[in-house]
This record gives C-alpha cells, structure tokens and sequence, in this order.
C-alpha cells in the first residue's frame, strides 16, 4: 500500500513515467492504472478492489426479476420449476431452473427443503456379495396371507452364495423368543454362519436399541456373528431373498397352501430339484454344505480379556463408579467392555461392536457413530 502511493505521487510528476514502472517492477499498464485511480479518488484510490464483474451478459433484468416475484407471490405453493413453467408459457424464453432459485431465495419466498433421513437402526455393515458357503445369511418375513381363519407368515432363511433355504416356517408369532427358537434349531442342523443379513425391522433389530440392537441379533453378536443391514426402503440389498419370496407368492399364496407341511414340500423343490442358473444349472443342494462353525448351545456371557467388563441389568443399566449409566435393554444380561483411551474416556464396547464413549467427568454416554464393524486387524487390537 506504502508502495502504491509512494508510486502514485512520483507518477504525478515524472517525466519518464516507463522508467518509474520498471523501477517500481509493474507493467506500464499497472501504473496507469494505480495513477488514474490516484487522480480520481486519491490515496482511497490504492486499495484493492474486487475483481467481480459489476453485470453478467446473462443477467436478469429488472422487470424479469420482478415477474419472477410477481407470479411466486400469486403461488405460494408452487416451487421454481413450476414457476419457471408459467413463466415460459406467458413468455416463451425464460432462464435456467437454477436462475429461477436464486432469485426465489434472494427474495426470501422460498425455504430450502429439510432432507428426512431415513430412519435406520444401525448401519452396521455396508452389505457384500457371498464370496463362499455360509457367509452370509439372509433372513426375512414372507409378508403374511390367509386361507380361510388360518393365517401365514413364514420366517425364511437363505445362504446367500449357495441359494440354498435353510428354514421356511411357519412361526406363531414374529416375537424375539420364538424366532430365537427356530435360529436355534437352524444352527444345531448347519452351524454358524459369518454375518447374517437382516431389514431393520422387529425383531432382527430396534429402532429405540443402541446401535439398533435387538435382543435378538444381541444374541447373533454373543454367538460371533456379524450383522448386515440393508437400508429402509431398498430391498435390492437383499434382491435374491425379495426373489424367492415372489416364487412363494406365485406358488404358495396364490394357491392358499399355508400349513407347514406344504412348506416343507416347497422348500425340499427349492433346494434339490430347480435348478439356478447363477449355480451353473445345478440345485441348491448340490453346492451347500454345513458350516465348519458349530453351534455349542449360548455361552454364559461375553469375555473382555483385554478389558474391564460390566454386566447390563435388565433394565439396561451399569454401574460406573457407583453410578448407573443406561446402554438399552436389549443387553440386559450381557457384559460389555470398557476400555479407557483417554483421561476420564472409555469405550463401550459389546463384543467386536464398539456402542460409543463414556465421559467420566460428566457421566455422559456418547453413542458411536453407525459405520461399518472395525477390521478384523483392529478388533484384534482391542
């Protein structure tokens, strides 16, 4: 700035005004500049200016702008695209969606739209595809028919790689003990699967449990196994399973077959006599074998070795340093572990799900943000 001015009063005088330039290392054009400036608004004039066009080529004019306004205000609730629609009616050219925005929100007429995240009990697992037999499962709810006063809504369970359906039932009721019962039969006749993958409803999962946990798949966690989640509203993130459950459709519902028996028949077609042709043309139970993990009955509880650990009552509740600290219900009679990481901050963690951080000093209860499980190298860690 001393700079400019020092230059600008020399350049009132000099009579060799190129020579200043090339003292001063500014091009002749800078320095008639910085003189015009000096000469107009004086030392003002040495500021730096903003570079912004004062207009645009394709700049709105006065009375486009105030149409623009005009036909909002006789719409309240009409949005810019429709707005930009009458407009090119009335008119025949008109500006850009974007344009028709801009103006709306300068002049306050519009409020951008709240996005509603969708409601989702925890994320745990972006989902893959199977890569091999028994590492993922797939369960669901056949949506519910009658036949007379009899009505059915099997609980279908599927290896995903093999297509192979492990369990079609006809279950009494949806709640977390029954659809316990039939998990527990399913894993005495073929073992423990790697990950099993769920929609968010009940009672695979809570809307109100931490991290979306339900005393079901806080069962699936004890057990080792790693939940999958798809997203509300996309049932292509478990398309093969929608898929046979539209086979069930065509050739159960739609004929009112509803009692176990039939279902059984079903199933036993399913596996071993219709061929896939993701599998080459070959059943099901051609390609599907047990899992090398066995089932050996629920452990008593979860170990920390690593850890201190804490017992969840069945109000939800542990106790921390004498105080008690809710987690969710859906633990009560499991044991978490906690881990310190910083002063006065541990983590909580339910087997290899890492729920969230407590602070100490102020006894709050930070939940983890829902993301997929760790790695495998860093649940070793822990």
């Amino acid at each position: 700035m001393e700079e400019r001015m020092e230059f600008a009063v020399r350049a009132m005088q000099t009579l060799n005004f190129r020579a200043l330039c090339q003292q001063y290392g500014i091009s002749t054009k800078t320095g008639y500049k910085w003189k015009e400036r000096f000469w107009r608004k004086g030392l003002a004039g040495m500021a730096e200016e903003s570079r912004r066009p004062k207009s645009h080529s394709k700049q709105l004019a006065e009375e486009e702008v105030c149409e623009i306004v005009r036909l909002k205000l006789a719409h309240m609730a009409w949005g810019a695209r429709k707005i930009r629609e009458l407009y090119l009616r009335r008119h025949g050219e008109v500006a850009s969606e974007s344009t028709f925005k801009r103006v709306l929100e300068r002049a306050a007429l519009t409020q951008k739209r709240r996005r509603r995240r969708a409601p989702e009990a925890g994320r745990l697992s972006t989902g893959r595809e199977a890569a091999a037999l028994n590492e993922v499962w797939t369960v669901d709810f056949k949506g519910w028919w009658r036949n007379g006063d009899k009505r059915c809504e099997p609980l279908t369970v599927r290896d995903e790689y093999s297509r192979y359906l492990l369990e079609v039932r006809a279950v009494e009721d949806g709640r977390s003990e029954t659809v316990r019962k039939s998990f527990e039969r399913i894993f005495e006749r073929h073992g423990l699967p790697e990950a099993i993958r769920s929609d968010n409803g009940s009672p695979f999962a809570s809307r109100q449990g931490l991290l979306g946990l339900s005393r079901l798949s806080a069962w699936w966690v004890v057990l080792g196994i790693d939940l999958e989640r798809g997203r509300p509203g996309h049932p292509q993130d478990n398309a093969g399973h929608e898929r046979m459950h539209k086979d069930i459709s065509r050739e159960l519902e739609a004929v009112g077959e509803c009692d176990q028996d039939a279902l059984d028949v079903w199933r036993e077609t399913f596996n071993y006599e219709r061929p896939h042709e993701a599998l080459g043309m070959r059943c099901p139970g051609e390609v599907y074998l047990a899992s090398e993990r066995k089932y050996e009955g629920t452990p008593e509880d979860l170990d920390y070795p690593k850890m201190c650990s804490r017992r969840v009552s069945p109000k939800g509740l542990i106790s921390l340093e004498g105080q008690p600290l809710f987690l969710s219900t859906s633990l009560g009679g499991w044991s978490v572990g906690l881990k310190p990481i910083a002063e006065d901050v541990m983590e909580v963690w339910f087997g290899r799900l890492l729920l969230g951080q407590v602070d100490l000093a102020t006894r709050n209860f930070i939940r983890a943000d829902i993301r997929p499980n760790k790695t495998a190298k860093e649940t070793e860690k822990v």
